[in-house]
């Protein structure tokens, strides 16, 4: 099987399991308590409208959750196409008690990959939790490079990714987003993962069109 093929048989096996977690979540929706619609109403909310928001809400939910762990797993697919024996690796957190463990994503050699499909925290706690990662990574040995497909668009969230790069800069690790990540998939594994997710796009209107 092409890594192409390997690529749309997860982009089908994600897209049917996302499908069938959504549709259980809004049937169970149907019998849940709706007393709270009240206070939607008091903020000229419409019932109708309430529901559809609860309903969009759970599934944006489960949407980002999919959309993530898709993307993560369709890179390193990429990056096992390209170097089979690269594996997810699990260390001690010699830094903290917690966590006990910091898992890489995707280890080839001496590079930890952290692949991220966009992260989009303000909390200023994530910083000090990536940077005890990122030093447990280094303290084993390992080059830390982050990975991450899609930037943030809030300020405060930006602001906490320059701040990371500057971190991964620090210990001489590699940080790549947006465009860069794509091209970094790329140039590492030759394999054009956007073109790839771009014709399984295209390849599904046409089948709709039929």
């Amino acid at each position: 099987m092409t890594i192409e093929e390997k690529i749309h048989e997860l982009a089908d096996r994600y897209s049917r399991a996302l499908e069938e977690r959504m549709s259980a979540r809004v049937a169970e929706m149907e019998s849940d308590d709706k007393s709270h619609y009240l206070i939607y109403r008091v903020l000229e909310i419409t019932d109708e409208e309430g529901k559809l928001i609860d309903v969009y809400q759970n599934k944006g939910r489960f949407l980002y959750k999919y959309a993530g762990a898709f993307l993560e797993e369709a890179a390193f697919l990429c990056f096992k196409e390209r170097f089979p024996r690269a594996k997810k690796e699990r260390i001690e957190n010699t830094l903290g008690r917690r966590p006990k463990q910091f898992e890489i994503d995707c280890l080839i050699g001496r590079d930890a990959i952290e692949l991220k499909w966009r992260d989009a925290t303000t909390d200023g706690d994530h910083i000090t939790k990536e940077h005890t990662r990122i030093q447990a990574i280094k303290a084993h040995g390992y080059k830390p490079v982050r990975v991450m497909f899609y930037y943030p668009n809030r300020e405060q969230a930006i602001r906490i990714q320059q701040t990371l790069k500057t971190i991964y800069d620090g210990v001489g690790g590699e940080y790549y987003a947006g465009d860069d990540a794509w091209d970094y998939v790329y140039r590492r594994t030759g394999v054009d993962l956007k073109g790839i997710l771009i014709q399984i796009v295209k390849a599904r209107k046409d089948r709709k069109k039929r």
